[in-house]
């Protein structure tokens, strides 16, 4: 199994990125996917997941309102649009699969972690 996360980068405060991760040599249409974020010196923390169907989604507080996810199964992708960016967003990203099919925001439910992707929002 392999999530590779891509689009991270540089950006502006009040910039957009598009972060994608993308699953191969197995299918994750039965499960959640979610996104966690590490910022230099914390701990990781959950950013955001959606459901299997794609229908439902769930954010920290920090990001409500600002980050979109979404999913393409067909493609076995899941997608982060993270508009309105500032300096706290800094971090790697992580993209994760979760055991089960709905929400969660518990790392200690997601079974397989991509290797994460670093953003960087400039003041």
């Amino acid at each position: 199994v392999q999530l590779q996360a891509s689009g991270g980068g540089l950006v502006q405060a009040g910039g957009s990125l598009r972060l994608s991760c993308a699953a191969s040599r197995r299918t994750f249409s039965n499960n959640a996917m979610g996104w966690f974020r590490q910022a230099p010196g914390k701990e990781r923390e959950f950013v955001s997941a959606i459901n299997w169907r794609g229908d439902t989604t769930y954010y920290a507080d920090s990001v409500k309102g600002r980050f979109t996810i979404s999913r393409d199964n067909a493609k076995n992708t899941v997608y982060l649009q993270m508009s309105a960016l500032q300096p706290e967003d800094t971090a790697v990203y992580y993209c994760a699969v979760a055991r089960w099919a709905t929400v969660t925001s518990s790392s200690y439910d997601y079974i397989y972690w991509g290797q994460g992707t670093l953003v960087t929002v400039s003041s």
